[in-house]
């Protein structure tokens, strides 16, 4: 390891991984890639079903699989890389604090910055569940360990909390090592995962899923041995006498992502409440110069190759920011990206028709499920695009293009809506 590199990526997974081959190939040789884990991959390490890789390599591949591309790109291109270290604080010169056991505490100064931290799950502790705090009760994401990569089984009688993506997985790959999956509730009236992932977990399998329903009570004190699940209202208050008990020995809770951005929050950089990740321009530049966020650290995806996609251009657009001098590129002023009725929020925030490519892809997320919509584009007042979509729910992430060509004609140009219309 150099005392210094032109670009220090903060996370060895999936965006930090393609970050650095995207940032080596624009012909960066000086990068480096700080990974806490004892080995590179992230979350795509224990993610062994398949369903990965058909937008980035066309062909369908397991998560180490998915994972594993990169990591030989990693290792061909010479790309230098920590592992078993923590990223402690980066300061607005771009100078990244971090510590592991053979180092002890080091500072790398850096021209860009690119945080791939990914996410973490949602705990017990933030759904506020009543009943007594008994072993038994794991996070969907911990119990995938457990099964893929420890090789032990959390239990036989399953209930799962949340219809997340990775609850949703493990619901079949229980079932599939002889447990019995009783249900999967989950609190909003539609599922938090793809609409693949219920068909094929749930479905294929018999098992129940009752929405709009949550767990209401827990019981044993030493380990779980029943839950009772209830229905709510619009409220999100119980409705009473829905209430079902389940016998169980094992509660799984999958109920959403969250960025890891405390690094994010303590260097100043501006957040998005909805997101719960950094607010960026067009590059995936934050509000601090030359530090770029992207992958599930900025918000969360729900496919990987989109992941990757994202880090590309983040680790292409580090290294156009070191080449031009540590400056900002040629700008023309920046335009308000805006999400409203119906749109929850869009990646990027703001564009600058000086800095963009030719086609700019901008992904948001809906705060509902709407049925044989639109996903209407404005620029200022003028409607530009208008396209129906059959279904959208908000377990899925929907996209837009802009072209530059059709920014640059409007010079007056200052604010873009997105927004889902009826007609």
């Amino acid at each position: 390891m150099k005392n210094s590199y032109d670009i220090v990526i903060v996370g060895g997974g999936p965006a930090g991984l393609a970050a650095a081959v995207a940032a080596k190939e624009a012909g960066n040789d000086s990068i480096l890639i700080l990974e806490r884990d004892k080995e590179l991959g992230g979350i795509l390490n224990q993610c062994i079903h398949n369903g990965f890789g058909l937008h980035t390599f066309k062909e369908e591949l397991t998560g180490p699989e998915y994972a594993d591309r990169f990591k030989q790109r990693v290792f061909e291109l010479g790309i230098d890389y920590k592992l078993g270290t923590m990223v402690m604080n980066i300061d607005g010169d771009r100078t990244v604090t971090a510590m592991n056991r053979d180092d002890g505490m080091f500072t790398i100064p850096a021209k860009a910055v690119i945080l791939a931290m990914g996410c973490r799950e949602r705990a017990r502790g933030a759904l506020n569940i009543p009943g007594y705090r008994p072993a038994g009760i794991f996070s969907a994401g911990c119990a995938q360990r457990l099964v893929n990569i420890e090789g032990y089984m959390p239990g036989k009688e399953v209930v799962i909390l949340g219809s997340g993506d990775i609850g949703l997985i493990m619901a079949r790959r229980m079932t599939l090592e002889g447990a019995k999956v009783k249900v999967v509730a989950e609190l909003m009236p539609y599922s938090g995962g793809l609409k693949r992932n219920i068909v094929q977990c749930l479905d294929d399998y018999g098992i129940p899923l009752k929405l709009s329903h949550t767990v209401v009570d827990i019981e044993g004190k030493e380990h779980i041995k029943a839950v009772t699940i209830a229905e709510v209202g619009p409220d999100r208050k119980t409705v009473p006498g829905t209430e079902e008990r389940y016998t169980c020995d094992t509660l799984l809770l999958s109920c959403g992502l969250i960025p890891e951005n405390e690094l994010s929050v303590s260097a100043g950089i501006e957040m998005n409440p909805v997101t719960g990740g950094a607010v960026v321009n067009e590059s995936l530049e934050t509000s601090m110069p030359g530090i770029f966020a992207c992958g599930n650290v900025l918000h969360v995806h729900d496919l990987v190759d989109y992941v990757s996609e994202e880090a590309k251009r983040a680790g292409q657009n580090a290294v156009k920011y070191i080449n031009a001098g540590c400056r900002e590129g040629n700008t023309e002023g920046n335009i308000e990206i805006v999400a409203e009725s119906g749109a929850r929020y869009t990646v990027p925030k703001t564009v600058d028709t000086g800095r963009m490519e030719d086609l700019l892809t901008v992904r948001f997320r809906v705060g509902d499920v709407y049925k044989d919509s639109f996903v209407s584009v404005y620029f200022d007042d003028e409607r530009v695009m208008h396209n129906k979509k059959r279904i959208m729910s908000p377990g899925e992430m929907e996209q837009i293009v802009l072209k530059k060509n059709d920014l640059a004609d409007r010079k007056n140009l200052r604010k873009i809506t997105v927004k889902i219309e009826n007609e």
